[in-house]
């Protein structure tokens, strides 16, 4: 177990290309936060979400569902772009370790 839960992180986190989607989309919340702060927001708050389109469609969408309403909360569509930006950040990792894995034997051949 303990190293299927090595190799979760790793896919998710220390991978390149999932760290380097992972500080994009951190960066963009913190731009969100710091425009929020200081002025008005307009319509800065979009990018987190289509940063992490389609899971976070797909999260919000279940919220939806569940509360019968036709606006989740915040706090639920927060969840759901912290939740999609992680889902896609291992995506790519496994995308990028498959990829990386077919190219070296291609190359040893």
């Amino acid at each position: 177990m303990h190293a299927r839960t090595r190799a979760l992180f790793r896919l998710t986190f220390a991978n390149p290309v999932s760290a380097v989607y992972l500080g994009i989309v951190g960066a963009s919340v913190l731009s969100e936060v710091l425009v929020a702060t200081f002025g008005d927001p307009g319509i800065v708050g979009i990018w987190p979400f289509l940063l992490t389109a389609p899971a976070s469609l797909l999260f919000t969408m279940l919220g939806v569902d569940v509360w019968g309403t036709t606006e989740a909360s915040y706090w639920y569509v927060t969840a759901g772009i912290a939740a999609g930006a992680l889902v896609q950040a291992f995506v790519l990792g496994a995308l990028a370790e498959t990829l990386r894995g077919r190219l070296r034997r291609t190359a040893t051949r």
